[in-house]
């Protein structure tokens, strides 16, 4: 696979879901095929996921959906 530069991506999980591990891998893989790797950690809301997005001004949000509490946020 061929290195993907100049794309940023912010990784992050909502709320109370606390399944990190895959969110930490998916951000190491995209790092490693060259892309910026913004990772905001456990515990976000919508507001502050999107606020982070622009301030960082990524071009791709990827979040952890492993508990069904994103369904309220959606």
């Amino acid at each position: 696979m061929g290195k993907v530069e100049n794309i940023r991506v912010l990784i992050g999980t909502l709320g109370m879901d606390q399944h990190e591990v895959g969110a930490i891998a998916v951000s190491r893989m995209l790092r490693d095929a060259g892309m910026e790797v913004v990772y905001t950690g456990t515990f976000n809301l919508p507001a502050g996921i999107l606020n982070m997005s622009l301030e960082e001004d990524v071009d791709v949000i990827g979040l952890s959906c492993h508990s069904w509490e994103y369904l309220a946020f959606a």
